[in-house]
């Protein structure tokens, strides 16, 4: 398996020199990067957008055909949902809550222990995984094939039958169109001085400084897209989920998971990788009494001495992350 994940990640590396920039065809949010990198090997088209937006809400991709990837990936919830971990076919109930998928474009590995690198393989593992969609994608390819639309829409936009590679292809496409910005946050950053009140500005001035936010949540998706251990998930001297020790094998990885965007928090409880905070006032208070000690604790993570006013000003900011949620490409 190490050796696999060595070869996979060589092949992304030489795959990632090779982009495209999907920002021409996109409507770019403010705040966001104008540069969205694509793989040379799937160039955005709004073909492919379309075509991956219809499945994307399809439960033809499921095995009872129950729900789709829009079921946990809810547009109306910021492409998350309000659970504390995915729910599957026939009620099966997965370890780890479901990520937002806003920016994922920017992404730069998925899923909360990084373990895939490219957003083409990523859209298929939902679908074979046996706690979410549990459907073989050989089984996946022959629902389409069989279906009375499908088989022209994979003609028009990729020039042949359904199959395994164009159906990654044109989800990827489609998730990729996934974007916020335009917060009150951008908006003050633009220079649209009243865009944050008073209290939200002290907010992101803690932010910056005394709550020590900014050392993982940073740039224009507000994440370092690294692993960290904040403590979650461990009781009685162990970890429930080890998390990107599982992908690593390396013991200082135990119990850390990537850091999550920002973008739109306030509409995405609960929270951490397995739904265990409630609220953005609880996350808060999480960090601010220094998270749980445990072995690999990041060193990061301590007590912040926050006041109540402060902690109010920081949840405050928080909110004002909430920006527009656009999906598709330019007319």
């Amino acid at each position: 398996m190490a050796v696999l994940r060595a070869i996979k990640a060589v092949l992304f590396l030489v795959a990632a020199a090779l982009v495209s920039d999907a920002a021409p065809l996109l409507r770019m949010p403010l705040g966001l990067d104008a540069f969205m990198p694509v793989p040379a090997t799937n160039p955005l088209t709004p073909e492919k957008a379309e075509l991956g937006r219809r499945l994307f809400r399809d439960p033809i991709l499921s095995a009872d055909r129950s729900i789709s990837c829009a079921s946990c990936h809810d547009p109306e919830t910021s492409f998350t949902d309000d659970q504390p971990t995915a729910v599957g076919v026939y009620g099966r109930v997965g370890p780890r809550r479901v990520p937002k998928l806003l920016n994922r474009g920017y992404g730069r590995s998925f899923f909360w222990d990084g373990r895939i690198p490219i957003l083409e393989e990523q859209v298929l593992q939902p679908v074979i995984n046996s706690l979410e969609m549990d459907l073989e994608l050989s089984e996946a390819v022959n629902r389409l094939a069989g279906d009375p639309s499908y088989p022209s829409e994979f003609r028009e936009t990729f020039g042949r039958e359904p199959n395994q590679e164009d159906l990654a292809r044109a989800l990827a496409s489609y998730v990729r169109t996934i974007l916020s910005g335009d917060s009150p946050y951008d908006r003050y950053l633009a220079g649209e001085a009243d865009a944050l009140d008073v209290t939200e500005r002290m907010g992101l001035e803690l932010f910056r400084g005394k709550g020590n936010c900014v050392t993982c949540h940073l740039g224009p998706n507000l994440t370092d897209e690294r692993f960290h251990n904040t403590g979650v998930g461990y009781e009685d001297g162990r970890f429930e989920d080890d998390g990107r020790f599982l992908v690593s094998g390396r013991d200082t990885d135990r119990g850390a998971f990537k850091t999550p965007t920002l973008r739109n928090a306030a509409q995405t409880a609960p929270y951490m990788h397995d739904g265990s905070i409630a609220t953005l006032e609880d996350v808060i208070d999480h960090y601010e009494k220094g998270g749980t000690p445990t072995p690999y604790l990041d060193r990061e993570i301590r007590k912040l001495g926050l006041t109540d006013a402060e902690k109010a000003a920081l949840a405050a900011f928080m909110r004002s992350l909430t920006g527009k949620v656009q999906e598709g490409l330019r007319p």
